[in-house]
């Protein structure tokens, strides 16, 4: 199986150590480097690698910047000389660590393990997408999550921040509703009004409503009221 990965670290003497990390690796191949987050967006941007090296602690903008600029992130490999970010628990999907000066034996663990990932992901992508597979980072104070787009139930406005729902979690996204909107794929997503977008998998029950509106109540628990021009659309969408 061919990968491609792009390499994200200020240092470049731990670039060069990863490069050559990777020569016993013949099947992935690095489509580019970068040494700050900025260059590493505009990098992510035009290759869309299946794996990310990524240093955490950089200059201006961190590693956890970097994947919250990403409206899709890549599987993830972080590369860090501070023990205190591989304490930094992820709540969700926990992504791989590892400790500077790395070794080739960790090494190759977590490169067989970010391909193993990759794999259930084309797997997932090649059954026409039944989950959607794309992954977006949330950061919400101390606590980062890895969350799967189809594992989302929904989504609400809060001010200038997005509340994302899934599991029993509900952190905030710093990305508006429209911006959220535009990358959802619309075979499981439903803008039920200006506050709130849901996934129609995760709809448990819809009653009609109010002045020919439709009540949507989620697996959680939450109640969602679509608005009556969005009832008439979701209707047709769901062929009721």
């Amino acid at each position: 199986m061919g990968v491609s990965a792009v390499i994200v670290e200020d240092s470049r003497l731990a670039r060069n150590e990863l490069k050559e990390l990777l020569k016993s690796h013949t099947e992935v191949e690095v489509l580019g480097e970068a040494e700050n987050v900025d260059k590493g967006f505009d990098l992510i941007q035009n290759t869309q690698p299946d794996i990310l090296f990524l240093d955490i602690n950089m200059p201006e903008k961190d590693g956890f910047e970097l994947l919250e600029m990403l409206d899709e992130v890549p599987i993830t490999i972080f590369t860090t000389a501070f023990d205190e970010y591989a304490i930094k628990s992820f709540e969700y999907n926990a992504l791989d660590y590892l400790l500077k000066p790395i070794n080739q034996k960790r090494f190759d663990q977590a490169l067989e393990k970010a391909k193993a990932k990759l794999e259930d992901k084309q797997e997932s992508d090649a059954a026409k997408r039944l989950t959607s597979s794309s992954q977006i980072f949330i950061k919400d104070g101390e606590k980062c999550w890895l969350v799967r787009i189809g594992e989302i139930s929904h989504f609400e406005i809060v001010g200038n921040y997005s509340r994302v729902f899934f599991a029993d979690e509900k952190p905030m996204l710093y990305k508006s509703l429209n911006q959220i909107e535009e990358k959802l794929p619309e075979e499981y997503f439903f803008r039920a009004n200006r506050q709130q977008i849901v996934n129609t998998n995760y709809i448990s029950e819809v009653v009609p409503w109010f002045n020919g509106k439709l009540k949507l109540t989620m697996k959680n628990g939450d109640e969602v009221e679509v608005s009556r021009r969005q009832s008439y659309l979701f209707k047709d969408k769901m062929s009721f």
